[in-house]
């Protein structure tokens, strides 16, 4: 850039006058002071991206793509991309195949997609077939929902969009085909997300803000998804879409992304009736499809609302408590008094075409703005516009018409779709869900691991352990280890491979203190059997969203602000439904048995009958923390807790400093954890002493040792010590498994590597 070069020598005039007065000190400062100033402002033209326009070739890129666009975001970034990549940039947009194709879908789009091909881009177009799956379209066939998908795309080939650089991406086979790339996306960008952010989205639906259902968080998340999914450069969607679209540039600030999609939203045009502030499919009479009759086309513009005046609108304020719609905020950026559909009818699908002449009461209009001064103006009526707009969009239709008629493919696809019309196709009953255990070897009887914990303690390890011993002996013992489920909580930081690593250790410390039991436990890793058949999960997911308000998933935590905590209740359902146990064993009053009752509600509220409806076994959770609760004050001590990585010489110095008081057995972590280690685990404790201090002491159960505590017949002083010793000879089995076995090294390995970077980090912080 020319200013660029301006700045460099600008530079070196400051930098002569700088060593001038550094000769001569008296010499006035003014005229250094008035080159830095200039200098400033030379490097903030230089540093300008629009400078990228000085290329005429660039220029011409970036005026054809922005034309498409009622705004931008951003104007700079656009012109960067046209230098950058001025003949690879990608572009997309979605659909979902639904059936019909309005005249803005139809005629707008394909000039649009003209002007963004002719300057060097490519064009994807997400078919959303598998959303259409979802949404139980077309009977919930997906073969039949691919078909509509082609009859638009004929649409779009008969309208006149050149298919060059044009490409049309199916959901359902990318999604299925890159199952894990996709949905992790969509994980990561809910972990980062609050829930309060994603509601400002609700436009796209236009659902009440405060009547949401769950599912509703997380369409927005997988639009978002669908950006990064396909790399798009530019998100050309309608002004409807900015919310969502504006959300994934949010994201790449949390996610550290550098160049952020930019956002070119296309005008949204009119719905033909009086306050409509665009167009429905669920209105036939609000617009113009793509396979309206000449008579259709004609009763539709001919009834359309067209002042030639502004009319003030009768706006009525909410009453205090009522719901507010977010749909019906304006679809539109720039100001239109009018709001006449007949002219933004002429602006934007008549003369979206190239070289057009509209020709009204036999004068030819080349622009839109003499059209609308005309009829302003008094110069055209309402009769005469309305005819010749009727001429015009007839003669954009009747290539369509022409190729459905004329073309024996498009012929047949159309055949199809009137004939499926007619039928009333009605979506198949029944639940769809992950099949991820095996039926036929038994009652399951499951336990959900607790989310990931970097910080894996005696507690959790010993509450899963509680909650796998509790099993009778004729079932089938699963371990469920959600580790999706623990990155959309960001836990470990949201790092999957430390998240692996901790399911593994707790795995591995379970085999290592019960083998006996473990023998008997399968252990399934979430991600691993969603991956088998992600299809049918996470439709489950959307099913379990679809049905629920969103405030009643938000009491499993509302504590958890971001959108991974619904993300996480729902697919704790899908899990359940997946497991179809008997049984489902957690820790009592935690968020575990909270996800366990929605699942529970689920299974009966929806009357399902494909798998039964589970008892939940609560029981009460084993704490390792080494001071009561009402003790933990400030922020969290590494010393307040046993975990399983300790070395011998980390349980000493903490059993030494836990809370033991004389005679107090409601807060006693030192028998707490005894039985934790001692007693759970079937074994028996023996405490040595002098003869005059009580003599030695050996307890099998939990409430004799408690007995002798209260009275005061076991003092601290004498417990502690072996107490250490217990907890030290319950964690040495997991330190010899840790050498012996190389799944456990490892895990231990990615742990400590984890802990020691998030050290780091935080003292970096400080």
């Amino acid at each position: 850039s020319q200013w660029v070069k301006l700045a460099e020598e600008q530079g070196e005039i400051v930098r002569k006058l700088k060593e001038e007065i550094k000769a001569d000190p008296s010499r006035p400062k003014d005229e250094l002071d008035a080159a830095v100033a200039k200098l400033k402002e030379l490097k903030a033209k230089a540093d300008d991206p629009m400078n990228a326009l000085e290329d005429p070739v660039t220029k011409g890129k970036y005026d054809l793509v922005r034309s498409v666009g009622e705004e931008c975001v951003a104007d700079g970034e656009l012109a960067m991309l046209m230098a950058r990549k001025p003949e690879s940039f990608v572009l997309y947009d979605g659909f979902e195949p639904s059936g019909r194709m309005h005249i803005a879908q139809g005629v707008f789009k394909a000039m649009n997609v003209n002007k963004c091909t002719r300057a060097g881009g490519t064009f994807i177009f997400w078919v959303a077939d598998w959303f259409a799956l979802m949404n139980d379209k077309m009977g919930g066939d997906l073969e039949k929902i691919k078909t509509v998908g082609k009859y638009l795309v004929e649409v779009w080939k008969a309208t006149g969009m050149d298919m060059e650089r044009v490409k049309f991406v199916w959901s359902s086979d990318e999604i299925s085909n890159n199952a894990a790339a996709y949905w992790t996306q969509a994980l990561d960008i809910a972990r980062r997300t609050t829930i309060a952010r994603v509601k400002k989205c609700c436009q796209i639906m236009g659902r009440l803000e405060n009547k949401l259902t769950a599912a509703q968080i997380l369409y927005p998340l997988m639009q978002a998804t669908d950006i990064f999914f396909l790399k798009a450069d530019i998100c050309q969607l309608g002004v409807d879409q900015r919310k969502v679209n504006m959300l994934a540039r949010e994201y790449c600030d949390s996610a550290g992304i550098k160049n952020k999609p930019i956002i070119l939203s296309h005008h949204m045009l009119y719905g033909l009736k009086k306050g409509q502030e665009k167009m429905s499919k669920s209105d036939p009479d609000s617009a113009i499809f793509m396979e309206d009759s000449v008579e259709d086309v004609a009763r539709k513009l001919n009834n359309a609302y067209c002042p030639a005046t502004a009319e003030e609108e009768e706006k009525k304020a909410p009453a205090e408590g009522d719901e507010i719609d977010a749909g019906l905020e304006s679809m539109h950026l720039v100001e239109n008094d009018l709001k006449n559909p007949c002219l933004d009818y002429v602006d934007n699908i008549i003369f979206a075409v190239p070289d057009q002449v509209f020709t009204c009461g036999g004068i030819d209009y080349t622009s839109f703005a003499s059209v609308k001064e005309a009829f302003v103006g008094g110069k055209m009526d309402e009769a005469t516009l309305k005819a010749a707009l009727i001429d015009a969009v007839n003669k954009l239709l009747d290539p369509v018409r022409k190729h459905f008629s004329e073309n024996a493919e498009a012929k047949a696809l159309l055949e199809q779709m009137i004939e499926w019309k007619k039928a009333d196709l009605k979506p198949p009953i029944g639940l769809k869900r992950l099949v991820a255990a095996d039926a036929s070897k038994g009652p399951v009887w499951a336990v959900v691991a607790p989310p990931a914990n970097e910080n894996l303690n005696l507690g959790e390890v010993c509450s899963v352990l509680r909650q796998l011993t509790a099993a009778p002996g004729d079932v089938q013992l699963i371990l469920w280890c959600p580790d999706w489920t623990s990155f959309v909580l960001n836990k470990c930081g949201g790092d999957q491979k430390v998240i692996t690593a901790c399911y593994t250790m707790l795995r591995e410390a379970l085999a290592a203190v019960k083998p006996d039991v473990m023998a008997r436990v399968t252990v399934l890793m979430q991600s691993e059997a969603i991956l088998k058949d992600p299809s049918q999960y996470w439709i489950s997911v959307i099913n379990v969203g679809r049905y629920f308000q969103l405030q009643r998933v938000r009491e499993v935590d509302e504590t958890n602000e971001y959108a991974g905590q619904v993300i996480a209740a729902l697919m704790h359902v899908a899990d359940v439904l997946a497991l179809a146990p008997l049984t489902l064993a957690c820790s009592s009053a935690s968020s575990l048995e909270a996800a366990n009752k929605l699942a529970v509600a689920y299974i009966e509220e929806t009357h399902v009958t494909e798998i039964g409806k589970p008892s939940i076994t609560s029981l009460d959770p084993l704490d390792s923390l080494l001071k009561p609760k009402h003790m933990m004050e400030g922020p969290a001590n590494a010393d307040d807790d046993i975990f399983v990585l300790d070395n011998s010489m980390d349980v000493g110095r903490k059993l030494k400093r836990a809370f033991c008081e004389p005679g107090n057995i409601e807060h006693c972590p030192p028998i707490t954890l005894i039985d934790a280690c001692v007693f759970s685990i079937g074994a028996s404790l023996t405490v040595t002493r002098k003869e005059e201090n009580g003599g030695d002491v050996t307890y099998s159960a939990l409430a004799e040792l408690r007995a002798d505590f209260k009275s005061g017949a076991m003092h601290p002083g004498d417990l502690k010590p072996f107490v250490t010793k217990a907890v030290d000879a319950f964690l040495q089995s997991v330190r010899d498994r840790c050498k012996s076995e190389e799944t456990a090294k490892k895990a231990e390995a990615d742990i400590k590597a984890y802990l020691k970077k998030a050290a780091a980090a935080s003292k970096k912080k400080k």
